[in-house]
């Protein structure tokens, strides 16, 4: 007899003469001659999926990055069931975010959100996954790549309508001040007065003014 380790984060899967004895958790067990140990790695783990290509329902191909947060819940069928299990939640998955997102529109892929069938799509691995001892908690979109032409044309589109936008506000902005001015004309043309005073205060330092006012036509005004 001796003993055997099994580490924190791993499991082992005990068979004796070939048959299946137990699943061992993490701790310090006795064993002896004739029982052989499998080590599984039951951490939660991520998942990467490679780019996938989805023909969007109008048309454009968009290509998405899902990642799958996953981990060994049945040891003992992770072992048995398949010779590598997670390529099994690996295309189960990969199907299922072709099949769901190909029903979306470029638009609605790149907005996210709700709109994506995450739902669908996580049952779907799961389901898989639970054939071969794997659990799937999460399936989440990292990046949504659009074609070139198309990532070119919405820049300039936002171009344009910043542009614009600009554009908008400096009119206003013109409006508004051509409106003041056409007021503050209104109000010298109604109060000469108030029309010789601002001329006045317009005179540069060291500016000197003649001012003649007469009942007749205005004489002209002279300087020093």
């Amino acid at each position: 007899m001796f003993r055997i380790t099994i580490p924190v984060g791993f499991a082992a899967v005990r068979y004796a003469r070939g048959e299946f004895v137990a699943v061992l958790p993490a701790g310090r067990y006795m064993t002896r001659p004739g029982f052989k140990h499998v080590h599984v790695d039951v951490r939660q783990r991520l998942l990467h999926l490679a780019l996938q290509e989805v023909p969007a329902a109008d048309g454009v191909p968009v290509r998405v990055a899902p990642t799958l947060r996953v981990a060994v819940t049945d040891p003992r069928l992770f072992v048995e069931r398949a010779q590598d299990p997670m390529a099994v939640v690996y295309l189960a998955a990969q199907l299922a975010v072709r099949e769901r997102l190909a029903a979306l529109t470029a638009a609605e892929l790149t907005a996210r959100g709700a709109l994506l069938p995450m739902g669908a799509i996580l049952a779907a691995a799961d389901a898989a996954g639970a054939e071969v001892g794997i659990t799937v908690s999460e399936v989440v979109i990292k990046d949504v790549v659009l074609p070139v032409e198309i990532r070119t044309a919405a820049l300039e589109l936002a171009t344009a309508q910043h542009r614009a936008a600009v554009l908008l506000e400096q009119a206003r902005a013109e409006t508004a001040a051509l409106r003041s001015m056409a007021n503050a004309a209104k109000l010298l043309d109604d109060h000469p007065a108030l029309a010789r005073l601002r001329l006045v205060q317009a005179a540069g330092p060291g500016s000197r003014l003649v001012l003649q006012l007469t009942d007749g036509p205005v004489a002209a005004a002279s300087s020093d």
